[in-house]
């Protein structure tokens, strides 16, 4: 049953949408890995996979074994590879449901391995952002593990990387790139006889913005959800945000000057205002850091916060945007007549980037899927 408190909606063929567009911005043939952990940045991963699924995408990556398990269970085949640690004990279990899973360094293939189980792996390579990974600084060591992996019990189906500053305009940083790049390239080239099935060292913004022999299959992530990888990316023609975020008005009353809102009484009015009370706050993912710098929609007009943010409310100024009462429907995000607020946009005011907007959008908000006019592609 639909709640009409706080919920979001998403339109899952906006990100079929999406991933065309972007296809066509790289202008190269390709195959998208879609990105759908951290339950699709707060989209819904179960049904935004399966959206995807039934329109050809068959490369999808997680987090951690139990997202990659919940996909399974939703009915998800194809390859699913867990990016991060997945404890050895979970082995068999990696194993039954056809996952691949990253090999983080030479120390945990070993662990894995000793299982003797014939678990799908894909291994990391770190050239530079210091996270996970067999260190591409030294190559001669790379092609060591990756031929030692390839002759065990371990199926070694691919190999990639992270480029950690793929988005930046800086100069520095687009040579740190292309040196990630090289140093990826130089062992891939040195193992190219073991034939893995998935070599990618492009995510979203190095996928757009850089060029490598090994660039065929793309890790798609932000972009296809409709938001930036940072402020100075351009997105492609016609990719835009599949998420909505909605709450109502809940309470209207007058405030005279000189009297206070919320918490704290950091908001003190100096003239008569309108004052809304809208029922979703920092437990419902809306951050605290919004209080006195954030705004919402209503009507077609911008409402600001007045005061601090609280758990499950927030309070807006309504004063001179007409026709609103308990029940109108307020924007946090997405479109209001001519005015839009998009979690890009939102994140700028609070200094983070929209991956945490979205992703921070608790559980207990309501997701609705409308599916609008959809194009299917090739996975």
């Amino acid at each position: 049953m639909f709640i009409k408190r706080s919920w979001v909606n998403v339109d899952p063929s906006v990100i079929v949408n999406n991933i065309r567009f972007y296809q066509e911005a790289l202008g190269r043939p390709n195959r998208i890995m879609a990105v759908v952990k951290a339950d699709a940045y707060g989209h819904g991963d179960r049904q935004v996979a399966r959206f995807l699924w039934n329109h050809g995408i068959r490369l999808f990556a997680v987090s951690n074994i139990e997202e990659a398990a919940g996909l399974r269970e939703e009915g998800i085949g194809g390859t699913i590879l867990i990016l991060g640690y997945t404890p050895v004990h979970e082995a068999a279990r990696l194993m039954d449901l056809e996952l691949d899973q990253a090999l983080l360094d030479e120390d945990y293939t070993r662990m894995l391995a000793s299982t003797g189980l014939p678990i799908r792996c894909q291994m990391a390579l770190d050239t530079g952002m210091n996270r996970i990974g067999l260190d591409a600084d030294d190559p001669e060591m790379c092609e060591r593990v990756l031929r030692q992996t390839a002759r065990g019990p371990l199926k070694l189906t691919g190999l990639f990387t992270h480029l950690c500053c793929a988005d930046s305009d800086r100069e520095s940083d687009r040579i740190f790139t292309e040196g990630q790049i090289r140093k990826f390239e130089a062992v891939a080239d040195r193992t190219q006889d073991l034939n893995l099935e998935m070599i990618h060292c492009m995510n979203t913004a190095g996928g757009l913005r850089y060029k490598s022999k090994y660039d065929s299959i793309v890790r798609l992530g932000i972009m296809m959800y409709g938001l930036k990888p940072d402020a100075c990316v351009l997105l492609p023609e016609g990719i835009r945000p599949a998420l909505e975020w909605h709450s109502v008005v809940s309470m209207i009353k007058s405030v005279r000057p000189g009297e206070s809102v919320g918490y704290g009484r950091t908001y003190l009015a100096d003239t008569p205002r309108r004052v809304a009370t809208i029922p979703t706050g920092y437990a419902d993912g809306y951050s605290r850091r919004l209080s006195g710098l954030g705004y919402v929609l209503i009507n077609g007009q911008k409402a600001p916060l007045l005061g601090r943010v609280c758990m499950d409310q927030i309070m807006v100024d309504v004063t001179g945007i007409s026709n609103v009462h308990i029940g109108t429907d307020v924007i946090l995000i997405g479109k209001s007549g001519n005015l839009e607020l998009t979690a890009d946009e939102m994140a700028e005011m609070i200094g983070t980037i929209g991956y945490e907007v979205v992703c921070g959008i608790s559980k207990r908000v309501q997701r609705n899927y409308i599916a609008s006019g959809t194009t299917v592609f090739p996975g």
